[in-house]
């Protein structure tokens, strides 16, 4: 018998998962776009994010990530505010609005996660859980591009 390819069922899995927490978020009218919703998700887990380290982080340039700011500032998802170690330095901070609308984001998407573990036999919910844990851990193991030493 031939061994199942587990890389391919991984992507497979990623991409129902994604397919699951997309649709449970696309259900329900959204002010915000996928791109400006990542851009929340990404200043509240790095409180100290600038412009300049989100672009880096959504690959862009500092001018498209600027505008994207000015697009959720202007809708009351997010406050420029001045470094108080640095005041030339200007941090990116979601507001208690965007902090809500992650929250309710964050809810649904559980819901929709929960509704198709719901259909899954217990024993295979646990053995996902185990094999979740393990596969967090060697991720987390596993050297970044940062700190992995760069050929020549």
């Amino acid at each position: 018998m031939e061994r199942p390819d587990l890389a391919a069922a991984i992507d497979a899995a990623a991409e129902a998962l994604v397919g699951v927490l997309d649709s449970a978020v696309s259900r329900h009218r959204l002010t915000v776009s996928p791109t400006q919703l990542r851009v929340l998700s990404l200043l509240s887990s790095r409180p100290e994010t600038n412009v300049n380290r989100l672009a880096e982080l959504l690959d862009v340039v500092p001018s498209s990530a600027s505008r994207l700011c000015d697009r959720l500032e202007a809708i009351g998802l997010l406050r420029r505010v001045a470094d108080p170690r640095d005041r030339r330095e200007v941090r990116l901070e979601p507001t208690p609005a965007a902090r809500a609308l992650l929250g309710q984001v964050r809810a649904r998407r559980h819901e929709a996660v929960r509704a198709v573990l719901d259909r899954m036999p217990v024993r295979g919910q646990q053995e996902l859980l185990r094999a979740l844990l393990a596969f967090g851990q060697a991720a987390r193991a596993v050297p970044t591009s940062d700190t992995s030493p760069r050929s020549a």
